[in-house]
């Protein structure tokens, strides 16, 4: 945690440093001719995927770091204790061999490390092409209630897992595309390659440490072939740049574990301003809306309110700031950190408390 909280102000710092010392200019894929905009203004907030279109013949690639941090539960949109999470919250399992009648093991933390690796191509000047990957590394910490009631804590125990997950490979067709206004629809399907079957080890109420299959959120994919649709418009007037986005995840079927993730609706507004031709700053919103899990993985049964497919929905509005530095070279660093002011959490679940996003692009 401290680590983090010290790489926040020195990779600001480093943005900024290196914008006052380096020319500015502009990459040919955000240049048009005669124009005394700035370059930087030109990008989203790099937390906006699939933002912009490419000319034709045009490449790019990309590498982003995502950490974010989980900390304390909450019902609805308020706090709940571990005591009254184990005294109080019912078990969906309650009543089958072994299975108290409330949540017995709760989550007290959860981080989650994202490497988000991405490519884009434009065959044509309407259309560009974009793949992508993540890495994912996640860490829950739990407290482990003894036996099938009461608040007498046995001990903590932590779970972990990763991996590579869902690949995304989609299309962006521009509908319209002038100096100040461009608007492009996005068009995708998200591949399961990412694991459901991840395992660790779970301190019981009974006092053994056990390999169980871990619950959902701590695995690392889908299961199932989704549908990415989307529109992004955004509006240059001279320093200024606004944004909107509208993104969904669809899903589709039913996987191979006899359940489906909810879907998933985001939207985000944004404004940037110009300080220099390579830099700008950013505010963003982003609302996002969850559904619960539609079936269960019958091997998921810890006594834990993640085993409960019920407990993953969620609306939560997110505030964020950025900055985007560029050169003449076609390399951009970005970074952003943002924090909700608002989540509505189907559960009781972990509320999030922040986000910190780091981005790289080369664009040729």
């Amino acid at each position: 945690m401290k680590i983090k909280q010290q790489l926040i102000p020195a990779l600001t710092g480093a943005l900024l440093f290196t914008s006052f010392y380096t020319t500015p200019s502009f990459a040919a894929h955000d240049h048009t001719a005669g124009e005394v905009g700035p370059q930087a203004s030109k990008h989203a907030p790099t937390m906006v995927m699939a933002d912009h279109t490419h000319k034709q013949g045009e490449s790019m690639f990309s590498y982003r770091f995502m950490s974010m941090e989980m900390q304390g539960n909450r019902l609805g949109s308020s706090s709940i204790s571990l005591d009254e999470i184990a005294t109080t919250v019912p078990n969906r399992l309650a009543g089958t061999a072994m299975q108290p009648p409330t949540l017995r093991v709760v989550p007290t933390e959860m981080t989650m490390d994202m490497h988000m690796f991405g490519a884009m191509y434009a065959p044509t000047g309407k259309l560009t092409m974009m793949a992508m990957v993540d890495y994912l590394k996640k860490e829950m910490d739990l407290v482990t209630f003894q036996g099938m009631m009461g608040s007498t804590r046995l001990g903590k125990s932590t779970t972990k897992s990763e991996g590579f997950g869902d690949t995304k490979v989609s299309a962006m067709y521009s509908l319209h595309d002038s100096d100040r206004h461009k608007l492009h629809v996005n068009i995708g399907i998200s591949l399961p390659t990412g694991s459901i079957s991840k395992k660790d080890f779970v301190l019981t109420p009974m006092g053994q440490r056990s390999e169980l299959r871990l619950p959902y959120g701590m695995q690392m994919g889908s299961g199932t072939y989704d549908l990415l649709p989307g529109i992004t418009y955004q509006h240059y007037q001279g320093k200024w740049n606004y944004g909107a986005q509208y993104m969904a995840t669809i899903r589709t079927g039913e996987n191979s574990e006899d359940y489906t993730l909810g879907n998933e609706h985001k939207m985000a507004a944004w404004v940037s301003y110009a300080w220099r031709h390579n830099l700008s700053t950013s505010v963003r919103l982003a609302y996002s809306d969850v559904a619960n899990i539609n079936g269960s993985d019958p091997t998921i049964t810890a006594p834990v309110q993640t085993a409960d497919p019920d407990n993953y929905g969620k609306k939560r509005l997110d505030l964020y700031a950025g900055v985007n530095w560029t050169n003449q070279a076609g390399h951009r660093l970005a970074l952003e950190i943002g924090a909700p002011v608002y989540q509505h959490l189907d559960g009781p679940q972990l509320e999030t408390d922040w986000t910190l996003t780091v981005g790289y692009q080369y664009a040729f």
